[in-house]
């Protein structure tokens, strides 16, 4: 018995194989597979344009029973990041994306990790500040792999309050209040955005370039 599985997809590894064959690492919606893309090496292959890295396919997949990996049948690219190949810094940071991704998925499946690459390789390719996506990206990395982070009370238990300062305390992993720290309600307000809300919303939040620096000070590892 066999089944086709029709749906969009990200490559976050490619194996050549074979002669001609290339080993594909698939990250969809449905999960994470690993295909066998037949000839997809060939000059003529009809599978080779759309398995590109850093691009969104339209692809099927065909699963039989008899065969341990499944087999790559059909691909369209629908979306091509290209600006990434350009841009030395962010094409390296598009492929840790990448590559965290791929090994985190590997020890849990969650439907997320698809838009959540999708969304941070696009807000690469639109020259969204560099700082602004890692960061996002490790946030919501680690939400969707149940990390929890403290955006509502301080070391003490007490709520954030609006008026005061505060510090990062990564010991306690928690807001330290500090009258000499740089962290206010502008910046709490956008940590608990990059932990909730879509890359293109953060990305247009008021001066969101200035205090990113001050967000992003280890409150979530990167995994």
């Amino acid at each position: 018995m066999s089944s086709d599985l029709r749906t969009q997809a990200i490559i976050l590894r490619r194996t050549n194989y074979g002669e001609s064959d290339r080993i594909l690492t698939l990250l969809t919606p449905e999960g994470k597979f690993s295909v066998l893309a037949r000839g997809a090496r060939k000059e003529k292959s009809r599978l080779a344009g759309g398995i590109e890295l850093f691009s969104v396919s339209d692809v099927t997949i065909h699963q039989s029973h008899h065969a341990k990996l499944a087999t790559l049948t059909g691909a369209k690219m629908l979306k091509f990041y290209g600006n990434l190949l350009t841009d030395l810094p962010r094409l390296e940071l598009a492929s840790s994306f990448l590559k965290s991704i791929n090994r985190v998925a590997e020890q849990t499946d969650n439907p997320e990790f698809f838009d959540l690459l999708n969304q941070a390789l696009a807000g690469l390719d639109r020259g969204y500040l560099l700082q602004l996506v890692s960061t996002w990206f490790k946030f919501n990395l680690a939400r969707t792999t149940g990390e929890e982070i403290n955006l509502i009370r301080d070391v003490n238990g007490a709520p954030l309050d609006p008026s005061q300062s505060y510090v990062w305390d990564g010991l306690e992993e928690a807001f330290r209040p500090d009258p000499d720290g740089k962290i206010g309600a502008s910046e709490i307000k956008l940590a608990r955005l990059l932990w909730s809300a879509k890359l293109q919303l953060v990305a247009n939040i008021e001066h969101v370039e200035a205090m990113i620096g001050r967000v992003d000070l280890g409150m979530v590892k990167y995994i």
